[in-house]
């Protein structure tokens, strides 16, 4: 079997990120009901100095999200979206980190990007219309994710998959085709298999963990692949194996992580900065270990 080839560098805005080892994208929930810190961060300076402090923890990217994309939770409008994340965009543009805004409006893609955002991170994957004309002109980077309905109704009765990890591929593929068919270039384009968005049954999250890289786009023999998100941190799909509180998941959370980077995945997208950092390393010094460790003759 040939040596998996590391993503393709990611065009982010001002910034062009490089995957020899999976970054840990902080989230910064600004909202007043997200599942895990909803009403944490609500106030700026609350929110400013938790966006510093997963810096200081070893964040490599700060994703910002002023509406819940939790199950059931209702439309936030567009002003308070942008009275919640525009302020932060603008506080965090010195710090020389890459700034991801969580959004499928296109109205807060245009503010956030003309604000200094890099990155746009779309649980719709793009398809409300005018997002990717908000986008296409731009260099920011784009995550592309995976939903089946809406977050009002995705986990409404029992989402139907016949293969979940080639029906979740077939989307995120016509997804990149269509944003590079627009004018959007490769190098700007990653994916998210979108854990627990429309996938209620346990089985389908952790058949789309077990093979993460089986989930991104189809390349050519030899092309590197698009850089793929694993977003589960304090999930239920966690919840439902290890039997605690969203806020008791870390360990579980921790765990999934490095299920997720020895997957192939590029970006992990996490609540507890510090201590997925910390575990990424022990799993890239065991890794480098194994690759540098010569064949017995």
């Amino acid at each position: 079997m040939l040596p998996q080839l590391p993503p393709e560098p990611l065009k982010c805005g001002r910034f062009t990120l490089t995957f020899e080892r999976p970054l840990v994208m902080g989230i910064l929930n600004v909202t007043p009901d997200s599942f895990s810190d909803g009403g944490r961060y609500v106030d700026p300076g609350e929110a400013l100095r938790r966006a510093e402090q997963m810096l200081l923890d070893g964040a490599d990217i700060v994703d910002i999200g002023g509406e819940s994309t939790r199950p059931g939770a209702p439309p936030v409008p567009l002003a308070e979206e942008l009275e919640r994340v525009i302020p932060l965009v603008e506080r965090l543009r010195g710090a020389n980190v890459p700034l991801s805004i969580d959004t499928y409006k296109p109205d807060v893609m245009r503010h956030a990007l003309a604000a200094g955002a890099d990155m746009i991170n779309d649980v719709w994957g793009l398809r409300m219309p005018g997002a990717i004309e908000a986008v296409r002109a731009s260099d920011c980077g784009l995550c592309v994710m995976h939903m089946l309905g809406e977050p009002q109704t995705m986990q409404v009765g029992t989402p139907d998959y016949t293969d979940v990890v080639g029906e979740v591929r077939a989307f995120l593929t016509a997804r990149v085709a269509e944003l590079e068919a627009a004018g959007v270039a490769r190098a700007r384009i990653s994916v998210d298999p979108g854990f627990g968005f429309g996938k209620t049954m346990i089985e389908h999250n952790y058949a789309l963990l077990a093979h993460l890289r089986d989930t991104a786009p189809r390349v050519p023999q030899g092309a590197a692949p698009y850089p793929v998100l694993a977003g589960m941190s304090r999930k239920s799909m966690l919840g439902a194996l290890v039997n605690r509180p969203a806020a008791e998941r870390i360990a579980a959370s921790v765990a999934a992580a490095v299920c997720a980077a020895e997957r192939g995945a590029a970006m992990i997208r996490v609540h507890d900065v510090a201590q997925t950092v910390d575990a990424l390393k022990i799993w890239a010094a065991v890794r480098e270990a194994a690759h540098s460790q010569a064949t017995p003759a």
